[in-house]
């Protein structure tokens, strides 16, 4: 077979029109430094959507076309065991377990290899895209892995859940995977798919978000990936009929301009902020009336509006040149905060 990466990896092999993808670039997506496209016809597929995936195959498999024609030639094709989502589970059932069996059944959909991402997830609904994953059962890549991970955690209190990003360099070519981070009792771990086993799922044991995101390094080191950027959003809501966005880059760290001090002390006011977030919101109250004990009066100002970056990262990013994400103050509508750019976002 042709080599195997992981994560959020697509096929490095480019779709037969990427050469002239300009009329079809609502169909396609690019990441790590290749094309997939993305289905915009819902399950079932159309005949074109189908016929291209199968092109894609063809092109990347060793046997190509003749392994497409052996298949779709087959009338009696064994049966594929279809996972039984866990909805449910008794109150007795910790937390760490739960998690457990949520990675266990999103691995047993497993990863998607096809070229072609089955839900269109930017545009959809996002609880009712990870019911149709639950309903068809097709294997699925990490973006939707996140969103089929928030939809099957929702309602779990003590839990918090919000996204890591990932950026890699391999023989030159950039990598981007995604994870959903999970905070419970004091430990961070994360759930998530991959083609790696230690690049999705990591168990409630990490002390701190920092000892979590240098877990996934060591693990990107393994397979001699360099990883230079890290992305952290903000917990998500767990009310699955809110309007709320998805903020998926709440924090955005550059690896190569920042000691491991640094990234551990930024990590870790992201994390205070983002606790201090999810509790405010859970009790009903607004962000800029929480102050934690433990933040400096630069770090009140921060929370006051919106921002969740340190202000030692923005002024030593500054006099390096260094992009960040800091935010202008932004206004106020009442007592409710309009934050204007959060970048990308999903609804829920």
């Amino acid at each position: 077979m042709h080599r195997p990466t992981y994560g959020n990896n697509r096929d490095n092999k480019q779709p037969a029109t990427a050469t002239n993808i300009n009329s079809d670039k609502d169909d396609v997506h690019e990441e790590n430094g290749a094309l997939f496209w993305i289905n915009r016809s819902g399950i079932p597929l159309d005949k074109p959507t189908w016929e291209r995936m199968w092109e894609h195959v063809a092109r990347v498999h060793p046997e190509g076309v003749a392994m497409t024609k052996k298949i779709r030639n087959q009338k009696d094709l064994p049966e594929i065991a279809v996972p039984q989502a866990p909805l449910t589970f008794p109150s007795t059932v910790p937390i760490p377990e739960r998690l457990q069996r949520i990675q266990k059944y999103m691995s047993g959909l497993e990863y998607n290899h096809t070229g072609t991402q089955f839900f269109e997830i930017k545009k959809n609904p996002l609880m009712e895209c990870a019911k149709e994953m639950i309903r068809e059962a097709l294997p699925i890549k990490c973006l939707e892995a996140v969103i089929l991970g928030i939809y099957l955690t929702n309602g779990m209190l003590g839990l918090e859940r919000f996204p890591i990003s990932f950026k890699t360099i391999f023989s030159g070519t950039a990598h981007h995977h995604v994870v959903l981070g999970v905070y419970y009792g004091g430990r961070y771990g994360a759930i998530g798919m991959s083609r790696r086993d230690d690049l999705m799922y990591k168990t409630l044991t990490f002390k701190s978000l920092s000892d979590l995101v240098f877990d996934f390094e060591r693990s990107y080191k393994n397979y001699w990936h360099d990883l230079v950027r890290i992305k952290v959003g903000m917990a998500v809501s767990h009310d699955q009929h809110s309007y709320e966005v998805i903020n998926w880059k709440a924090l955005a760290l550059n690896l190569r301009h920042m000691h491991r001090k640094e990234l551990t002390r930024d990590l870790e006011v992201h994390s205070r902020y983002m606790r201090a977030k999810a509790q405010s919101l859970l009790l009903n109250t607004y962000v800029k009336n929480v102050t934690p004990v433990h933040e400096s009066s630069s770090a009140k100002e921060n929370l006051k509006y919106g921002r969740s970056v340190s202000p030692i990262r923005v002024a030593r990013s500054k006099s390096l040149g260094v992009e960040t994400n800091v935010k202008r103050p932004t206004p106020c509508i009442g007592d409710k905060l309009v934050d204007k750019d959060l970048g990308y976002q999903i609804g829920i």
